[in-house]
């Protein structure tokens, strides 16, 4: 009598559910990803409204012409709001918008993802 693996028996199941084939990662990795959108993001959703200068300050390393265009492309895909007031110099104030607080489980997942493994 051959006896069998348990482990060959088991089933792998996707990493990542998937309706009709298509996985929305792709699309997902476009608007969150890269290195300075999540720190961007993590400021606006866990600390609230930013200056531009303030972000500058709290994100080591990012060029000003970096953290501009990072800041664009999140306004752009709606994760983030900019309110600019009529004042001399204007004043800009970065906000993270309702579809960004969303994100705020991901972030504590990653979180306690870190904690269990690193």
């Amino acid at each position: 009598m051959v006896s069998k693996n348990k482990a060959s028996e088991k089933v792998l199941e996707p990493p990542i559910p998937m309706i009709e084939g298509v996985c929305p990662m792709p699309d997902i990795a476009q608007l969150i990803g890269g290195k300075w959108k999540l720190i961007i993001l993590q400021i606006l959703i866990f600390q609230g409204t930013k200056r531009f200068g303030e972000l500058r300050k709290l994100i080591d390393g990012i060029t000003q012409t970096m953290l501009t265009n990072q800041l664009r492309a999140l306004e752009r895909d709606g994760l983030v709001k900019r309110k600019v007031y009529p004042e001399v110099p204007p004043r800009v104030e970065y906000s993270a918008t309702k579809r960004a607080l969303d994100l705020e489980e991901m972030f504590h997942a990653m979180h306690a993802w870190w904690e269990r493994n690193c």
